[in-house]
């Protein structure tokens, strides 16, 4: 992949050589966070060695930044200098990063250019910051126990100790997967004590953060799930999450611990933020025995490669702007470009699931005709909230600026042969576009798109409805949606994976095309790397979903 960067208007940050770190409270901070510093404002320039910044909060607070910029990385470093956790990295838009601060003494924030010669320039706001009321407090956990972990626990009421289970977790990976009930396996994640008080499970199939417990008389924290042996997802862990006060926002502290498991060495993205060796960074990847093959998100030799190229796109609707990236398939000029992608999120599917790559690979296996792609970043990731549920505002930017200057970049196509896509709200945003402007958007590829957002104060499922009372002559347009099992509701309330089986049947019984699947997962870019494949033979190049090389596709019934 040839990677180029264009800069079609200057960035709100472009003040050459200088780093701004604007370090502006939220007026709504705790009364305990220390006011001081939420208000002050510091300049400093970058040095090409990189430059500290004094961001100084007590120790046990929980911070959370606001990090924006161009060609410069945001570090964590201990006292000694040595790198301890990356927080921002070039490249990405607007992001925010948390944890759990160790104060001054034995940390220090840095910011380092990346590409010498050039301007380095950055912005950072404290969004907020909490006071830890020390670990939170271990919950009651009824989970089933398997065998390596009875054989544990019965040679360690004998007096053995762990180091043998511990090598031989080393030596297989974990977690631990064991056969269990009617064809269902039993995983349990493991963590090794380093003194904590409590460890939690980020990305289970309930998403209820569950609880590790410690096996009595060891050093082994540990909890099970059954699962289907179809599943894949990706998960972490996290020691010691901090208590606050604020109950609203408990369950967030999860994020200011979060790793990936040390003990597995399956990660996802597959080299996380450049190939940095940073525990936080990334996901823990389980891949149980029958998950389909995802056969075209690995790199391969001798595919040729398309050209992915940054660009800053202005609106003057939403007043604002975005990075947007551009890929042009390897050979589209001797061939032509016969299909577009339209793609939200660009964070994700530029730096975590290698869209480029993807396409790379079904053009090469011919599986898809040269499809260029246009992958839309966010503005900042609050505004995603705004924009993405559906907003008439961000159509008008998409039919009356994004579009046109897709157009100028030679990459436009007929609707029929443009395909909109997301996941989550951008999976939401893709079927409003395909509502209200069919006219450019002639298939929508929905991954766990977000069915159950309605306005304030109306009833769930908003999408549904839009599309079930649209006046005939219904428009042209063909779906593809798909949503993990692991997405089901709760109690009364309906989840991603009924409101999308509702919006399929809508679709379906207003005589729309739709192709419909699920598969053992949960919201989670594992699965939507597939998935995307998955849409986009299915809605540029049907015939070839019955192909063996597809066979991945097919999903699971509900």
């Amino acid at each position: 992949m040839t990677l180029k960067r264009i800069l079609q208007k200057p960035t709100p940050f472009a003040l050459a050589g200088v780093l701004c770190a604007v370090l502006a409270g939220a007026a709504e901070a705790q009364d305990n966070s220390p006011e001081p510093m939420l208000k002050k404002t510091v300049q400093t320039a970058v040095a090409a060695a990189g430059q500290r910044l004094p961001l100084e909060v007590p120790a046990g607070q929980v911070v959370q930044l606001r990090i924006t910029g161009e060609n410069v990385h945001v570090d964590l470093r201990d006292a000694q200098g040595l790198h301890l956790r990356r927080l921002a990295e070039n490249g990405r838009g607007v992001q925010t990063a948390m944890w759990r601060t160790q104060g001054a003494q034995h940390e220090q924030l840095w910011a380092t250019p990346v590409l010498a010669g050039l301007p380095a320039t950055a912005g950072l706001q404290v969004l907020q910051t909490w006071t830890s009321e020390g670990p939170a407090p271990l919950s009651a956990a009824d989970t089933p126990m398997g065998p390596q972990l009875q054989a544990l626990e019965q040679a360690v009421a004998g007096g053995a100790g762990t180091e043998a289970f511990w090598q031989t977790v080393q030596r297989q990976g974990a977690p631990l997967v064991e056969p269990w009930q009617d064809g269902q396996l039993l995983v349990t994640f493991v963590w090794r004590d380093r003194g904590n008080t409590n460890v939690r499970l980020f990305g289970s199939p309930s998403g209820d953060h569950n609880p590790l417990q410690k096996l009595a008389g060891s050093d082994v924290w540990w909890t099970s799930v059954v699962m289907d042996p179809r599943a894949r997802l990706s998960y972490g862990l996290a020691p010691d999450v901090p208590q606050i006060a604020d109950t609203r926002q408990q369950r967030r502290m999860i994020l200011a611990t979060l790793q990936r498991d040390p003990l597995n060495p399956a990660v996802f993205p597959t080299a996380p933020w450049g190939g940095l060796d940073d525990i936080h960074q990334g996901r823990s990847v389980l891949s149980l025995p029958q998950a389909p093959a995802q056969p075209w998100v690995a790199a391969r030799a001798g595919v040729p490669r398309g050209t992915l190229t940054r660009h800053v796109v202005h609106s003057a609707i939403l007043g604002n702007e975005r990075d947007v990236w551009t890929y042009v398939p390897a050979g589209a000029g001797a061939q032509g470009v016969q299909g577009l992608l339209v793609l939200f999120d660009a964070h994700a599917y530029v730096h975590d699931v290698a869209t480029p790559r993807i396409l790379d690979n079904l053009v090469a296996n011919g599986l898809l005709p040269p499809v260029a792609a246009v992958i839309v970043g966010n503005a900042s990731p609050e505004v995603r909230g705004d924009e993405l549920p559906p907003n008439p505002q961000f159509a008008r930017f998409m039919a009356e600026e994004l579009m046109p200057w897709v157009q100028a970049q030679g990459l436009g196509q007929m609707a029929r042969r443009t395909v909109v896509a997301g996941s989550s709200y951008g999976g939401l945003v893709s079927s409003y576009l395909g509502l209200t402007h069919p006219e450019l958007f002639g298939n929508v590829l929905s991954m766990s798109g977000s069915y159950w957002w309605a306005p304030e104060g109306e009833a769930p499922g908003w999408m549904q409805r839009a599309w079930q009372t649209l006046p005939a002559p219904m428009p042209n347009v063909r779906f593809y949606l798909d949503a993990g099992l692991f997405e089901s509701g709760r109690g009364a309330r309906d989840g991603i994976l009924e409101t999308t089986a509702e919006l399929g049947d809508v679709l379906r019984a207003r005589g729309l095309r739709v192709m419909q699947r699920s598969f053992v997962s949960g919201h989670d870019y594992v699965q939507w790397q597939a998935s995307l494949g998955c849409g986009l033979v299915a809605l540029l190049a049907p015939q070839h979903m019955q192909l063996s090389r597809v066979r991945g596709c097919k999903g699971v019934p509900q």
